[in-house]
C-alpha cells in the first residue's frame, strides 16, 4: 500500500512511501488487540483502594447488649458491619492489577491496530520537521494545514522532541509517542495517525525485529 507524503503545510510533494504490508497489511485480530488493551489499561490502575476492616477499626470491644432476650439480632462490640459507623465487610484492599501478556500477542495487537488504520485510510506521512521553539499556536496551525485539527490525532516521531511535545502538550486531541513507545491502546485511541517520514522507517525496523 502506497501513502501520498506531505510537506508541514500539508501540501503533498508528489512523493509515496510503501507501507509494510507485514505490518500495516495484516488481517486483524480482534481477541489480541482486545487483550492488549486490558493489559494497558490494568497497568494504569493504581490499585491503592483500602477500606478498614473489623480489626482496623479503633472503637471498645465491650459487648453492647445481651446475647439473648433483647429481642434482636446479636451485637458484639461497636464495629460491627452492621451497625452505623462500623467496619466495612469485603471492602477493597491493595491490590495489583497486571497481568502477563506474551510478547508475540502484544506484536500481533500492534500489528492489528496499525492494519485497521491503514485500511481506514487513517495514515498520514508528513516530511520530518521540528519547531524553533515551543508555540502551542504553531502545533495547531501544522494541525490545521493537515486538516486534522478536528480530529483526535497521534503524532509519531522518530525520537524525543521536547520543543514539539512542548507545543502540544496543552491539546486534549493530540498525543505524541516515538516508534519504540507506540502501543496499541494509542494507536486505536486516535482518529487520524501522524508519522513523520523517519519515524515510518523506524516503525519498519522496530516492529519487524
Amino acid at each position: 500500500m502506497e501513502v501520498s507524503v506531505f510537506n508541514r503545510k500539508g501540501e503533498d510533494t508528489g512523493r509515496k512511501v510503501t507501507l509494510n504490508e507485514a505490518i500495516f497489511g495484516i488481517e486483524p485480530n480482534d481477541h489480541a488487540i482486545y487483550l492488549d488493551v486490558k493489559q494497558y489499561q490494568a497497568n494504569q490502575r493504581q490499585g491503592t483502594a483500602k477500606t478498614k476492616e473489623r480489626s482496623e477499626l479503633s472503637g471498645s470491644t465491650r459487648k453492647l447488649g445481651r446475647q439473648k432476650g433483647g429481642g434482636g439480632a446479636r451485637r458484639g462490640d461497636i464495629n460491627s458491619p452492621v451497625l452505623v459507623g462500623g467496619a466495612r465487610v469485603f471492602g477493597p484492599t491493595p491490590r495489583d492489577y497486571s497481568f502477563k501478556l506474551n510478547k508475540k500477542v502484544k506484536r500481533l495487537a500492534r500489528f492489528s491496530a496499525l492494519s485497521y488504520k491503514a485500511k481506514e485510510s487513517a495514515i498520514l506521512v508528513v516530511e520530518d520537521f521540528n519547531f524553533e521553539q515551543p508555540k502551542t499556536k504553531e502545533f495547531v496551525q501544522l494541525t490545521q494545514d493537515l486538516k486534522v485539527a478536528d480530529k483526535k490525532i497521534l503524532l509519531v516521531l522518530s525520537g524525543a522532541d521536547k520543543n514539539v511535545f512542548l507545543s502540544a502538550r496543552n491539546l486534549k486531541s493530540a498525543k505524541l509517542s516515538t516508534p519504540a513507545l507506540l502501543n496499541t491502546y494509542q494507536v486505536l485511541d486516535a482518529n487520524v495517525l501522524v508519522m513523520t517520514e523517519s519515524a515510518l522507517k523506524q516503525v519498519n525496523e522496530v516492529l519487524t525485529k
